[in-house]
Order: C-alpha cells, then structure tokens, then sequence
C-alpha cells in the first residue's frame, strides 16, 4: 500500500510543493508537517482527482511519523483540518458544489485509509455517515447538476467503504438507505441515470455488498449506454 513517490498525485502542485509533499512522505520529522496537512486539505477541497488519491498520501506520512519517532504530529493536524470544515460543510455546500463533493470524497478517502489497530477510526464514523447522509437528502436531489455529482459522488462512496461504515455502525446506514429509496422512487425529475445509480446501489448494499454477475452486467451497460 505505501508508495512514496506517487508523482501523478502531486503533479498539480508547484515545484516546491512537490518537495515538501516528496520529504514528508520519506522523512517528516524534517519538514512543517501542520504546512502539510493543510496543503493537502487545501488542494482536496479543489481538485477531485486529488480528492480521490490523498488518502493514500495520508497514511503513507501517518505511518513513516510514526515509525520515525512514534509521533501523530501530522495525523492530529489533518483530522482538525477535516473537523473545521465538517463544521462549515453547510457555507461550503453553498458556496461550490465542487468543493463539497471534494470534501466528501476527500474525508471517505480518510476514513478508508487511516486506521487504528486495523479498525476505523470511530472520530470519523459519524461526521462520514453526515456527509454521505446530507448527500442524499431531498434538497439535494432537486436541481439537475447537483443530483449528478451528488449521487455519483455517494454511490462512488458507497461502493468503497460502505461495507466498513456498515460494520462499525449499522443503524445510521439504514437511515441512510431509508433517504434513498425515498430519492428512488418518490423523487420527481430524476434523470433516468440518477434512478439507474441509485437502484443500482440499493442492490449492491441488499447483496451483501456484492453484486451478481448478471445485475453487474445489466447496470454497466446501461450506464455505457
């Protein structure tokens, strides 16, 4: 899992951005590792695909840190980074839809990275299941742009650590799967994709997070169609 030069990941950044990100993946007892968290968090909240990738990132400096000097430095930077804005999430979703749906995808990339003893980290159970939560409202699936990045962005999520939220805490995973039968079949003006995405995640969740050859095959060619 750790791969410290990764350099598609950090290719968006200025040269001197790439070396700090470089020695703090190596060596990060070296470098301003508070800079780097909120590099990092910065950069998610404005680039999707970076969004997607720095968790990986993440645990590589979490656990070179604490190999090198038992530290967690950066690792309590980055979860008060995430906490200040799960705590502005509302002026943020406001403001860009971009950069809410980074946000989500940035803290669900976290949470299936960084571990303790191996198990989730229970600090990030309930601000994710929020965020997932907020994503599948009815407000948010009213005007036709937010409903594509809101409901690929959840069901993306949900494929990825939804079986690991599910485990630490499955009430608030029936409480979101109750939001989203309502989107399926109450919603008016869903466009047929966003039905296709959401029935297709309410199958995978009711097959135990798996899939069926012959349901795998029928909803990735019609969303290939």
């Amino acid at each position: 899992m750790e791969n410290p030069t990764d350099d598609y990941k950090i290719q968006s950044f200025d040269l001197d951005t790439q070396m700090l990100l470089k020695t703090a993946l190596k060596d990060p007892s070296s470098v301003n590792l508070v800079k780097v968290s909120n590099v990092i968090v910065d950069q998610s909240l404005k680039d999707q695909v970076f969004s997607k990738e720095a968790g990986r990132i993440c645990y590589t400096i979490v656990q070179a840190e604490a190999k090198q000097n038992n530290g967690s430095v950066f690792r309590r930077n980055m979860l008060n980074r995430l906490q200040q804005e799960f705590k502005n999430r509302e002026e943020m979703r406001g403001r860009s839809l971009q950069e809410w749906v980074c946000y989500v995808t940035f803290i669900c990339n976290v949470f299936d990275y960084l571990k303790v003893n191996n198990m989730p980290m229970v600090a990030l159970v309930h601000p994710v299941y929020d965020c997932l939560i907020r994503l599948a409202k009815p407000d948010a699936l009213m005007n036709e742009e937010e409903v594509r990045k809101n409901v690929d962005c959840l069901v993306l999520q949900l494929h990825r650590i939804g079986e690991q939220l599910e485990k630490v805490n499955s009430p608030r995973m029936d409480e979101l799967f109750f939001l989203l039968r309502d989107g399926f079949l109450l919603q008016e003006g869903l466009s047929s994709m966003a039905r296709l995405l959401l029935l297709e995640i309410l199958e995978f969740r009711a097959g135990g997070w798996l899939l069926s050859g012959t349901a795998h095959k029928y909803y990735y060619s019609e969303i290939a169609d």
